[in-house]
């Protein structure tokens, strides 16, 4: 019997597969949705649909000649013809059996006749399957459903030989190990610590696409873990593994890696908020030091915010990305700077500081506790507590998403008769820091506050 949740896709496929059987060819649906089925988890109604067929690219255009809305050929040389009917895209590739050099991830493309041929070639038994079309029947020649079953990640050739075509799999078996629970057998773990070093012809921008893909499932942690142990991390993050000989001077029972992952589990899947998780900590190393008092850090959010920038640059993070990330890194870690009491004045200052990124800061604070000390994890849960509650008051009794001084720049030079310059920033950057520690003042109070910052300044000699 058919899942229910194979039908929508089977309506969507099922008469260009039947114009494929008429031409004597052969329609394959293949990719993670193959794999996503027979988990269970379900499909939406307007998938990018990937196949294969033994009809080559020009067979596959008189195939979908009258039927697609749109047809693109960008990727003929490769093999893959792209169409478009109603809100559903479809992608289909000839049968391939490359050739990878071992000096370059660029194969030699090479078609194939066999649908075995082409999954051959795939990252995982997992996603070596396919089903044959219209009337569905699984092919699966590497035993991909069975290790689902068993949880078991293993690749459909030796992992030596498909981690030398794409070293870039060993990295999407981290993912693969978080996402679905599976567990690397012992060959393919050792292929991985002993090839590690060929993940260097992976271009950055890849690399840092494949950890955004692990940092956005519901519990990294495991690929996390499978980076650092197998010498991955070390090698587009070393700041990372750094992390495992600091120990925690607060949670004592764990070192600064164990501690950093296990915020990144706690927070959301949200990309630059996991991001930000697993950066929060990385300037401990170069900012301990022990003194009197005991073990400190001192200009560590200073560190790890530059320490961000310089490591999301070298991975071709966007701009945007960088200075996202870093600052909430910065204004994270500057959190315990506010004191244990939440001002209006205090309040305002965090909600000017973290401007739009108000929301994952307070995430990315809130999850970082993993304190076994029932005393500490309670003082922090009763901080976050304060502190959302006193935005939530004072949001309702001014105006917190858009702090501005009481007069503009115009109303400024107005009042005291004098040219744009320097002059009139000063002015205002007073009568913000009065807005921030007293909240609004009404344009009659900000110009007797203006008027007294003035006679004062003249005062000066």
């Amino acid at each position: 019997m058919i899942p229910e949740r194979l039908q929508p896709v089977l309506a969507q496929a099922r008469p260009l597969a039947e114009r494929f059987t008429a031409g004597d060819r052969t329609l394959y649906l293949v990719g993670g949705i193959v794999r996503d089925l027979l988990v269970g988890r379900e499909v939406g109604a307007d998938l990018d649909l990937d196949f294969t067929t033994d009809a080559r690219p020009d067979e596959t255009k008189r195939f979908l000649d009258g039927w697609a809305d749109a047809i693109w050929t960008q990727g003929e040389r490769f093999g893959t013809i792209g169409c478009k009917r109603g809100a559903w895209t479809f992608e289909i590739t000839t049968h391939r059996a490359d050739a990878y050099h071992p000096e370059s991830r660029k194969p030699d493309v090479e078609f194939a006749d066999a649908v075995e041929a082409d999954l051959a070639r795939r990252d995982f038994t997992v996603n070596a399957m396919a089903l044959a079309l219209p009337d569905p029947v699984l092919i699966d020649p590497f035993g991909g459903a069975d290790d689902l079953a068993a949880q078991r990640l293993r690749t459909p050739l030796g992992p030596v030989e498909s981690f030398g075509d794409d070293p870039l799999r060993m990295m999407r078996a981290a993912r693969f190990i978080a996402g679905y629970g599976l567990r690397p057998d012992e060959e393919l773990r050792e292929a991985v610590a002993a090839m590690a070093e060929r993940l260097a012809i992976v271009s950055r921008e890849r690399v840092r696409d494949e950890l955004d893909k692990l940092l956005v499932v519901d519990d990294p942690s495991e690929g996390l873990w499978f980076l650092v142990d197998t010498g991955l991390m070390q090698l587009f993050f070393p700041e990372v593994p750094a992390l495992r000989v600091e120990q925690d001077p607060i949670h004592r029972h764990k070192d600064v890696l164990t501690h950093t992952i296990a915020v990144v589990a706690k927070t959301r899947p949200e990309r630059l908020v996991r991001l930000a998780a697993l950066f929060h900590d990385i300037g401990k190393p170069r900012t301990r030091s022990v003194g009197p008092d005991g073990v400190s850090f001192h200009h560590h959010e200073v560190v790890g915010a530059r320490m961000t920038r310089d490591r999301m640059r070298a991975l071709r993070y966007s701009a945007a990305d960088v200075e996202a990330v870093s600052r909430l890194v910065y204004l994270h870690l500057r959190f315990h700077t506010y004191g244990m009491g939440w001002t209006d004045s205090a309040v305002r200052r965090f909600v000017r500081d973290a401007g739009p990124l108000l929301d994952q800061l307070i995430e990315l604070t809130r999850c970082d506790c993993t304190t076994r000390n029932k005393r500490r994890a309670d003082e922090l849960s009763r901080r976050m507590a304060d502190l959302e509650s006193r935005i939530v008051e004072l949001r309702e009794q001014e105006e917190l998403a858009a702090l501005r001084p009481d007069l503009d720049g115009g109303a400024v030079m107005d009042h005291l008769g004098i040219p744009p310059g320097p002059v009139v920033g000063e002015a205002l950057a007073f009568l913000m820091e009065v807005r921030l520690d007293e909240g609004p003042l009404g344009e009659e109070e900000a110009l007797r506050r203006l008027d007294a910052w003035w006679a004062a300044r003249s005062e000066v000699p």
